[in-house]
């Protein structure tokens, strides 16, 4: 009896709550962790100084006053510098890992290790709609500036690769080599047949001043600035610098605002290292680290281009003499050749961050497209 009693005057407490006015409590929505969109680049440049490794670094460094503009880089990486043939790369394979992001042999420019013709990312950008550009100190068909615009298995043919340029839409280009495009065995003139696509085409033979006025209203430009190789800076080639900077404002001049791809090689590092000669490393150093700070004004002002620099191999086993000092720099080679040493990667800018680290010359490829924030390229013959 007293069991049931119970029950019943719980079911009444129950009847009675059940009366009175619900109180409805919202909870605040819980959201899961948005996913930030990683920012991605609009243009990138990437400045490569052939033969550039940590020596040539050190020693350029220590020849300015102990400070050079690759300290303004906050992330810093690793790549190496390996061909698929050989263990110690050329120019040409190594190149063709950064253009195209695969291994090559020696000697091969923008094809894989069978030989198979390889898109570069300087090709892709046209496709995307991107403007283009190359600008280097060595002939403009020579192994690394060839690397991103041609596809051969021979660096050497530079009239077959000359004649690939007409088989691309570059936006702008600017070294030597003038011979290979009209002073050619097969008598082809391929500044004229480059003119007749619309392009201003302006050489060494011209005033200077006449040319930077010419290039003003041209839609597509390119300049041959000597007949064959140029000129080391030290005895008067003097276009790098501008060009270099003028190849930037003239990519990013575009109306329809699509963004660039820039290549830009001081060549001249590696011919000092063959030579072993410690000034000519030093002199052509110093100019790019020049370019390197005028890039990085530029795109710091920009905000949306990533700045890479790194080079293709380090050229004459280079170094810092342990009785050198700060006002007496001496240096040892012990080749004349490249070496396997592995080579730094300077990044500033939008994905700069994915350059940290060590890695293959050919991850640079890969790193750049995402940068672009292209879509995942599968790595068929890395």
């Amino acid at each position: 009896m007293r069991n049931l009693l119970i029950l019943v005057i719980i079911l009444q407490f129950c009847a009675c709550k059940t009366t009175q006015p619900e109180t409805i409590y919202i909870e605040k929505e819980v959201l899961a962790p948005r996913e930030l969109k990683k920012p991605t680049a609009k243009n990138i440049i990437l400045l490569i100084g052939d033969g550039m490794g940590m020596g040539q670094i050190s020693a350029g460094t220590y020849a300015s006053n102990n400070k050079t503009n690759l300290e303004r880089f906050p992330v810093i990486g690793i790549h190496k510098p390996t061909a698929s043939s050989h263990l110690v790369t050329d120019s040409a394979a190594a190149a063709t890992a950064f253009a195209c992001g695969v291994k090559t042999f020696n000697k091969a420019i923008g094809v894989d290790k069978d030989s198979i013709p390889v898109t570069s990312i300087l090709e892709e950008a046209e496709t995307k709609n991107l403007r283009t550009g190359l600008v280097a100190t060595s002939t403009i068909v020579h192994a690394t500036p060839a690397s991103f615009i041609a596809h051969n298995v021979n660096r050497r043919a530079y009239e077959e690769i000359a004649e690939d340029f007409l088989a691309t839409e570059i936006d702008f280009f600017a070294g030597g080599g003038k011979q290979f495009f009209d002073l050619r065995e097969d008598e082809r003139n391929l500044i004229k047949e480059m003119e007749a696509k619309g392009y201003v085409i302006e050489t060494f033979l011209n005033d200077y001043a006449d040319v930077k006025m010419r290039m003003e209203n041209a839609e597509k430009f390119g300049y041959l600035s000597s007949n064959k190789d140029p000129l080391p800076r030290s005895q008067g080639r003097d276009y790098f610098e501008d060009m270099s900077m003028t190849a930037v404002n003239f990519l990013n001049n575009d109306v329809e605002d699509r963004g660039f791809f820039l290549m830009i090689e001081s060549s001249q590092i590696d011919w000092g290292g063959h030579a072993n000669e410690s000034d000519y490393i030093i002199d052509e150093f110093k100019e790019f680290d020049r370019v390197i700070g005028k890039v990085l004004d530029w795109a710091e002002q920009d905000g949306e281009t990533l700045v890479i620099v790194t080079a293709d191999h380090e050229t004459g086993g280079y170094a810092v003499h342990h009785e050198a000092t700060i006002d007496n720099l001496i240096t040892n080679f012990t080749s004349k050749k490249h070496t396997g040493d592995f080579i730094p990667v300077f990044a500033k800018g939008p994905g700069a961050e994915d350059f940290a680290g060590i890695y293959e010359n050919y991850d640079i490829y890969y790193k750049m497209r995402a940068a672009f924030g292209w879509p995942a390229k599968p790595a068929s013959n890395r």
